[in-house]
């Protein structure tokens, strides 16, 4: 089988320690499926800032560009709290979503049965969620201009943040809204603000428009994006694939995300378009969560996000569905077990730490693929 290159970049904090438990399923699939599967770990955020005076080193983007896909661990805390602003830890993500053209990211808000007790609300509100946070990632407030802090005199400053859309930005990320609700329940839910924003108004307009042409047998809904917030929390069951700008996707994903009962919980992916000539699409899987530094160093960091990051991984870029069902299902079964880190610890289950899990999840992972 040919080989498959993956570009390890862990990070900081609990970043490097999740990462590990990542290597041992990659060595599971290599093991008993014959994967082959080729790693080369390089360095992001602080850890880079520290060690090559940058976020993220041109040979490591050039790193990133080359591979098939990226799993990526989690940057930042409060050692660098007082680097200049563009060599922040998280401008080594950003510029990889940039550079790599990375426009649409997933983020699925699943809830294990195992962990419905976790969350904090009724069993009943949470139980068999299963919902798709499509953002949009590379436009919009966090890379429009002008973006400057400016001196007025007599003591004033003005701050300005940009909020910058194209049509054609728009267009892609909901085709790919209706590609993955074709999948799924063939609903999409389209979030904005286009009763106080301009750019809310002519992204509700290009969705509208994409889905009337295009997509004519889905169904289509609007929100503004603080009441989806609200429901998301009311009554979560209701969104099949919901689809907003960097700005909300990113609040809403991180409100999805904690239905579920912890942020150690849930994967993401980050896609490119897919290429003409090759037909493969760049592609960086990360946790939702950041880096975690209170808990970095003690063993007690929940893998399971990361892992899962490389089930999305298997399914996305190398459509290996059989591999990426399995280890969902040992997951899944890991948990049903009453395997669990602090986080989503409950009476009458076994604690362990970040490397328990990881051991736990490989032998369920390697019986499923050997069987």
């Amino acid at each position: 089988m040919a080989s498959k290159t993956l570009l390890l970049l862990p990070g900081d904090g609990i970043g490097t320690e999740i990462m590990v438990e990542v290597e041992k399923q990659i060595g599971v699939l290599n093991d008993v499926a014959g994967a082959g599967f080729e790693t080369e770990t390089a360095l992001v955020g602080g850890t880079a800032y520290d060690a090559e005076g940058a976020p993220i080193s041109d040979a490591t983007m050039a790193k990133a560009q080359a591979a098939d896909a990226v799993l990526f661990g989690a940057v930042g805390g409060p050692k660098w709290n007082g680097v200049p602003y563009e060599k922040r830890p998280e401008a080594g993500l950003l510029r990889l979503r940039k550079e790599m053209e990375l426009f649409a990211n997933l983020r699925p808000a699943i809830c294990y049965p195992a962990l419905a007790d976790a969350s904090s609300l009724k069993r009943e509100v949470i139980e068999g969620l299963d919902i798709l946070i499509l953002r949009e990632l590379t436009g919009g407030v966090y890379f429009g201009e002008p973006k400057e802090i400016v001196d007025l005199g007599n003591g004033q400053k003005r701050a300005v943040d940009t909020q910058v859309y194209e049509t054609y930005e728009i267009e892609r990320i909901a085709r790919a809204a209706f590609d993955l609700a074709k999948t799924r329940r063939g609903k999409v839910t389209s979030m904005e603000k286009r009763n106080v924003m301009k750019s809310g108004l002519f992204w509700n307009e290009v969705v509208t428009r994409v889905h009337r042409e295009e997509y004519p047998e889905m169904t289509l809904e609007h929100e503004l994006a603080d009441a989806g917030g609200m429901k998301l929390v009311k009554a979560p069951k209701q969104f099949d694939v919901i689809v907003t700008d960097n700005l909300f996707g990113d609040m809403l994903s991180d409100i999805a995300a904690m239905l579920t009962g912890s942020l150690g919980m849930l994967p993401s992916a980050s896609l490119g378009a897919v290429d003409a000539k090759t037909g493969k699409r760049k592609a960086l899987y990360e946790p939702v969560h950041g880096s975690a530094p209170d808990i970095a160093g003690t063993g007690k960091a929940n893998p399971l996000a990361m892992i899962a990051s490389l089930a999305m991984g298997l399914r996305y870029s190398f459509e290996m569905i059989r591999e990426a069902d399995a280890l969902e299902a040992a997951i899944a079964e890991t948990l049903e077990a009453g395997i669990r880190t602090g986080d989503v610890m409950a009476p009458g289950c076994t604690e362990v730490g970040t490397t328990g899990m990881g051991d736990a999840v490989a032998e369920r992972f390697r019986a499923k693929l050997a069987g």
